[in-house]
């Protein structure tokens, strides 16, 4: 999921005079031994707290088996709540980097708090990894050598929705969400993933944020000459739309779908309204392979709950970063050979293995999953090995 409170370009580039004079020393000297110190900025209170202690408990689940050495060096994690909080992230930031030292930075949920990482490791080279943030310009027009995500971008879990759609035959379609980033920056994936198939986005509806007044909207959708529509929520608006969308009692003759956020961990406050609804995302209930099977014993014995899609990218976020550092035997400050090692790993994962593009992002598959009794069980895939274009990144032009 991703947070809707991007900053203004405005208010980012003022933080970010901020962080470029806290970071004018550059990167601390490691002494030869100490344990490399690994900063998870994580939300860890208030509405998304608990995706922020999923990643947080997977990375350190991988770490726990790796006998708390990566690359044959010890590892010291420094949890830090960055409170989903936009105005906070250039202070959390340099807190973790100048104060506590870190060499790497783990982070974070919220698309606005992670411009101030991505930021911090393009201007001061500390290598970052974003285990959920999907806003495209991390690795787009941002992007960096040091910038790596094992989570998705906006872009890709609804290009796969969009295309699914197209090959089941559908050829006109609509797009709901709110109106910011993550929404529009899905309405573009879910338009593409239509077009590749012959298909056509004729509408798109949007409300502001956190607006959850849908019946206009749900108004609107009944009018329109259209096979499916395809929305973007997440959270209590995700609740609540796919509740009135059933109650409107649009389901039967315009099928709802959507980027995958819509219906995870979400169902069971769902309930039937829920049942028949089609997402695609990059991890779902049940798939069958034997690393996913491991993962998610190992993630119940230790958290004492279910794995989700949140746990998975932030132990990918661990192999990740374990891939490097095996190759520079622990030695972080190895820049190019952390970053080739990294670029060139194929990550063991449990949504199934992925590589990544050349600007960091997975190559990975979009399932197509349909809400069944609870689980976004995964009936197919929607768009294999898919990568997010990386429009605008200069590293992968070159």
């Amino acid at each position: 999921m991703v947070s809707p409170g991007n900053v203004s370009r405005r208010t980012f580039s003022a933080g970010m005079a901020a962080l470029g004079a806290a970071g004018a020393l550059g990167r601390p000297a490691v002494a030869q031994g100490a344990a490399l110190k690994v900063g998870l900025m994580l939300p860890f209170s208030g509405t998304y707290a608990a995706l922020g202690d999923s990643i947080a408990t997977a990375f350190e689940l991988y770490l726990a088996e790796k006998g708390g050495k990566l690359g044959g060096r010890g590892v010291q994690v420094i949890r830090l709540d960055d409170e989903s909080d936009p105005s906070k992230a250039v202070q959390n930031v340099n807190r973790l980097l100048s104060r506590d030292k870190a060499d790497v930075l783990v982070g974070t949920v919220h698309s606005g708090v992670v411009m101030a990482m991505v930021q911090a490791s393009r201007e001061r080279g500390v290598p970052l990894i974003i285990p959920n943030a999907g806003n495209v310009a991390a690795t787009r027009d941002l992007c960096a050598p040091t910038v790596f995500r094992t989570s998705f971008t906006n872009w890709q879990p609804a290009y796969g929705m969009g295309r699914a759609l197209a090959a089941q035959g559908v050829k006109r379609a609509a797009w709901v969400s709110w109106d910011y980033a993550a929404g529009n920056e899905a309405a573009e994936g879910f338009r593409d993933g239509l077009k590749s198939g012959g298909a056509e986005l004729v509408k798109t509806l949007l409300l502001p944020f956190p607006e959850t007044n849908f019946q206009p909207i749900l108004a609107q959708l009944a009018g329109l000459d259209i096979e499916a529509a395809g929305a973007f929520f997440a959270g209590g608006g995700a609740v609540q739309f796919v509740r009135d969308y059933a109650s409107a009692g649009l389901a039967a003759r315009i099928p709802l779908s959507g980027s995958g956020f819509l219906t995870e961990g979400t169902l069971r406050a769902q309930g039937a309204a829920a049942e028949g609804v089609r997402t695609a995302l990059h991890y779902g209930d049940g798939l069958d392979n034997a690393r996913n099977a491991a993962f998610r014993a190992a993630f119940k014995d230790r958290a004492k709950r279910e794995a989700d899609v949140y746990a998975v990218q932030g132990y990918d976020a661990g192999q990740l970063l374990a891939a490097g550092l095996e190759a520079t035997k622990g030695d972080v400050d190895a820049d190019k050979v952390l970053v080739a090692a990294m670029e060139k790993a194929r990550i063991d994962s449990p949504r199934g293995a992925f590589t990544l593009s050349q600007s960091h992002n997975p190559v990975q598959n979009i399932y197509l999953r349909e809400a069944k009794g609870g689980e976004n069980v995964v009936i197919g895939v929607a768009a294999p090995l898919l990568a997010d274009p990386g429009t605008g990144c200069k590293m992968a032009a070159t």
